[in-house]
C-alpha cells in the first residue's frame, strides 16, 4: 500500500484516537502509518475529516505517542486484504498476516475491506440449506444460503463449542458445488484459539476453512476491522471463485464494546446504554454482506454470535441485530445447566427463511410438517407442564401425560446430541418422527394422510 506525504502536525491525542492538523487531500475511511522515533510503525485509520483536520483511530492504541515526535502518513486508497484460495487451513490476523507462523501467501487480488455493496436490484432471493450436522437446526430452523442466523448466548454458555460444531460439520447437498467456513474470533484467550486450531486440524477439515483470530491482548480496535477483512476474504470466495461461504462471527458482543469504546472518546451523544446512535447501520453495514447476487454461483450465508449482557435479549445489541438478520438461535440456560448440549431453546428460536429451502426437492417432502407438528407439540407440553406443577401429574389426563413423554424424550434425544456428534438430515427428520410417534393419532394434525401412511404407520 502506498503512503503519501509525512505530517507531523499531531495536534491532539485523546484515547484511541489521534487528531491531526494541516492534512490535504486525505479522504475519509484511508488507513494511516503512525511512525515512532524508534521506528516502530503503529496502524490507524481516518475516522473523520474536519476541514483539514483528521481524527485517526490508532489500532494499536495511543500508548507511547508523543505529539511532538511522531509523523502520520495516508495512503492513497482504502485498505485491501490479499485473499487467494491459498488462503484455505491458515491462520490470519485483522490485516490478513499470517499468525501461523507460516509464510505469506501470495494474493491472487487485492479486495476492499469495506466491500462492494450489492445493489437490491441484483440481489437473488435466498434459497436451498445447508447442512449443518445439528439436529435442532437443521430440522427445526433451517439455515438457508444466502441467510443471516445470529446466535444468541449468554456468559458461560457454549457458542464457541457450538461455533466449531457447525465449521466442523457444515456442507451443501450433495454435488460438486465449492463450499468454504471463514471463522472469525474477538477478543478470545490464546488457548481457546489453539483448541480451535486443534478442533479442525483433528478433524481433518482443516483446508476447508479460513481461521480469523483476534486475541484477548490484542489492541481491542482492530475488533473493528477483524470481520470487515473476513467478509472482504468470504466475497472473493463466494463472487470470483464460486464457493458456498459460511461467515462465521464471535463475538459480535466485543465488536461491539471496540465501536462504544470509540464512540466514547469523540464524545459523541450516546443512545442506548453508551451505544452509538449508529449502532444499528454499522451492524447493518456487516450483516448486509451476506447473500445471493443473480447470475453467480457463490453465496454468503452469516452465523454471528453475540452473548447478551445478563441474558437480557432486549439488550441493544440482539434487539438491533434481531431486526437485520433473519432469525436467531437463543441458546437456553436451564438447558445448559441440565446438561444438554447444544442447549438450544427451541420455542425462542427460528429462522424467517427455513421455508424456502426444505421440503420437496431440498430436504424431504416432510420437513415443513413435521418441523410444525414438533413445534406445536413441545409448546403444549410446555403448557402442560405448568398445569402438571399445580394439580400434580396424576391428574392429567393420558394424553397431556403422552406431551410430558414427548417432551422429554424431545430434549434428551432431538436436542440433546453431544459434542462431536454428526448428524445428517434423514437422520435428524427420522429421529424427529420417533418422537412424533409417542402422541396419538389423532393429536397430529399437521400432516397429510400420505404422510402419516408413509411415516407414522
Amino acid at each position: 500500500m502506498k503512503y503519501e506525504k509525512l505530517y507531523r502536525s499531531i495536534k491532539e491525542i485523546k484515547g484511541p484516537l489521534l487528531v491531526v492538523s494541516g492534512v490535504k487531500d486525505v479522504p475519509y475511511g484511508v488507513f494511516a502509518k503512525i511512525a515512532l522515533p524508534d521506528g516502530t510503525i503503529k496502524r490507524g485509520q481516518v475516522l473523520q475529516i474536519e476541514g483539514d483536520t483528521a481524527i485517526i483511530q490508532v489500532f494499536e492504541g495511543t500508548q507511547s505517542l508523543n505529539t511532538s515526535e511522531v509523523g502520520v502518513s495516508f495512503s492513497a486508497e482504502p485498505f485491501k486484504i490479499g485473499a487467494s484460495e491459498k488462503l484455505r487451513g491458515r491462520i490470519l490476523d485483522a490485516y490478513g498476516k499470517p499468525r501461523d507462523g507460516l509464510k505469506s501467501v501470495t494474493p491472487e487480488m487485492e479486495m476492499d475491506v469495506n466491500g462492494t455493496p450489492i445493489n437490491p436490484y441484483y440481489r437473488s432471493y435466498p434459497k436451498d440449506y445447508i447442512e449443518t450436522g445439528i439436529s435442532a437446526i437443521d430440522g427445526l430452523m433451517t439455515l438457508i444460503r444466502g441467510q443471516k442466523l445470529p446466535i444468541f448466548s449468554g456468559s458461560g454458555l457454549p457458542h464457541y463449542e457450538l461455533a466449531i460444531e457447525i465449521a466442523k460439520n457444515a456442507k451443501i447437498k450433495e454435488g460438486n458445488e465449492k463450499f468454504i467456513v471463514i471463522f472469525v474470533a474477538m477478543g478470545i484467550k490464546s488457548d481457546d484459539a489453539l483448541k480451535f486450531y486443534k478442533n479442525f486440524e483433528e478433524s481433518g477439515r482443516l483446508d476447508r476453512v479460513v481461521l480469523f483470530f483476534n486475541l484477548a491482548d490484542d489492541p481491542p480496535m482492530e475488533r473493528l476491522i477483524i470481520p470487515k477483512s473476513a467478509l472482504s476474504v468470504a466475497e472473493y470466495f463466494a463472487f470470483k471463485k464460486d464457493y458456498q461461504v459460511v461467515v462465521i462471527l464471535s463475538d459480535m458482543t466485543n465488536y461491539c464494546e471496540a465501536l462504544r469504546e470509540i464512540s466514547s472518546a469523540r464524545e459523541e451523544v450516546p443512545s442506548r446504554k453508551g451505544y452509538p446512535g449508529y449502532l444499528y447501520s454499522d451492524l447493518a453495514s456487516i450483516y448486509e454482506r451476506a447473500g445471493r447476487i443473480k447470475g453467480m454461483k457463490g453465496s454468503i450465508s452469516q452465523i454471528p454470535i453475540l452473548t447478551m449482557p445478563n441474558d437480557d435479549i432486549t439488550h441493544p445489541i440482539p434487539d438491533l441485530t434481531g431486526y437485520i438478520t433473519e432469525g436467531q438461535i437463543v441458546l437456553s440456560r436451564d438447558f445448559h445447566m441440565n446438561g444438554l448440549f447444544p442447549p438450544i431453546g427451541i420455542l425462542s428460536s427460528l429462522s424467517r427463511l427455513m421455508k424456502d429451502g426444505i421440503g420437496k426437492g431440498f430436504t424431504r417432502d416432510d420437513h415443513p410438517h413435521l418441523a410444525s407438528q414438533i413445534y406445536a407439540a413441545y409448546a403444549y407440553s410446555e403448557q402442560v407442564k405448568m398445569i402438571a406443577n399445580v394439580i400434580g401429574e396424576e391428574e392429567l389426563s393420558e394424553t397431556d401425560r403422552k406431551y410430558l413423554e414427548f417432551a422429554q424424550v424431545f430434549e434428551n434425544k432431538f436436542i440433546n446430541q453431544g459434542k462431536g456428534t454428526y448428524r445428517s438430515i434423514t437422520e435428524t427428520l427420522n429421529i424427529g418422527w420417533e418422537l412424533i410417534k409417542i402422541l396419538p393419532k389423532r393429536e397430529l394434525t399437521k400432516f397429510s394422510e400420505e404422510e402419516l401412511k408413509k411415516y407414522y404407520e
